[in-house]
């Protein structure tokens, strides 16, 4: 298979299943477009395997490891017959995306095949943010790390502000995923927190049946909410510091997470009644603009 054709394969892959990351693409130029999709093609692998409810955890976590090794091994060899390897090494030596960043990235992912802080009914938990803040690191900021590299930065800050974006997309998809990781026994939010606004897992449980939210739940998911607020300040920051060339895809990117999160505050954290999304609608309409912003950024760089 040639380089091109495993491109192809990637693009496919993004095309189908990026959602708002392949809105962000498609601003970018081919060559970017093409490693962003080499990238979004190994987590999602990364993904599917962690998230295949129809494998026992453990043999998740066999065929999560020599899926691993297979790709460790064609790092090594240079050589693979997986179109994401073979477009993945490509892009890691144009871009000089180091093997480090995504071991961090398949090891945020091994973390749902773990307890985390232990099991409290059953759930797997998180006793604090730290801990939290350490798994949005792996499972997100990471990716940034990766992004910018293909976004190209010269400013040693990006790397701060790339890592907290991450963590504000993050605690965004947590708040509107906190039904359905409940169900499938994943608690994201802190215990700590937990505790604090006077709510425990056995609640969480009953609200993902139909519950009705109450005053101190809505506040609980409001001071995450808060926390991701804060961190998509350094999105701001982080913009001006990537080329020219990419600044619109980081942008449609952050606009559309945060419209998300804006959606989920307006709604006053009710995430139980209905999964909480930002409208096809919208979404062209802000890829629209960053595709102005792309086209007068190429004109005038």
């Amino acid at each position: 298979m040639t380089i091109a054709e495993a491109y192809t394969i990637c693009r496919s892959i993004a095309k189908r299943e990026a959602k708002n990351f392949y809105y962000s693409f498609r601003v970018l130029p081919q060559e970017k477009r093409d490693a962003m999709c080499a990238v979004y093609a190994f987590m999602r692998r990364a993904d599917d395997i962690s998230d295949d409810e129809s494998m026992p955890v453990a043999e998740r976590r066999e065929v999560m490891t020599c899926w691993l090794n297979a790709w460790r091994s064609s790092r090594q060899s240079d050589s693979s017959d997986d179109p994401v390897f073979i477009a993945l090494n490509d892009t890691q030596r144009r871009f000089a995306v180091p093997d480090a960043l995504l071991e961090d990235l398949v090891r945020g992912t091994t973390m749902d095949l773990e307890p985390h802080s232990g099991i409290e009914n059953e759930l797997q938990t998180f006793a604090t943010f730290d801990e939290l803040y350490r798994y949005c690191y792996l499972v997100a900021s990471v990716v940034g790390l990766v992004c910018i590299r293909i976004f190209d930065y010269s400013d040693a800050r990006a790397e701060k502000f790339a890592e907290e974006t991450g963590v504000a997309f993050q605690l965004t998809n947590i708040l509107r995923d906190v039904k359905e990781d409940a169900e499938r026994g994943r608690i994201y939010l802190p215990l700590a927190s937990l505790n604090e606004f006077g709510v425990d897992v056995d609640r969480l449980k009953t609200l993902t049946n139909g519950s009705t939210m109450e005053p101190n739940e809505r506040e609980l998911l409001g001071s995450i909410g808060l926390k991701a607020q804060g961190y998509y300040a350094s999105a701001n920051q982080l913009l001006p510091l990537i080329d020219a060339d990419s600044r619109a895809a980081l942008w449609v990117l952050v606009t559309i997470y945060r419209g998300l999160l804006e959606r989920i505050a307006s709604k006053n954290y009710d995430v139980f009644s209905e999964r909480v999304s930002v409208p096809t609608s919208a979404k062209l309409i802000i890829l629209g603009r960053g595709a102005l912003m792309a086209l007068r950024n190429r004109v005038t760089s």
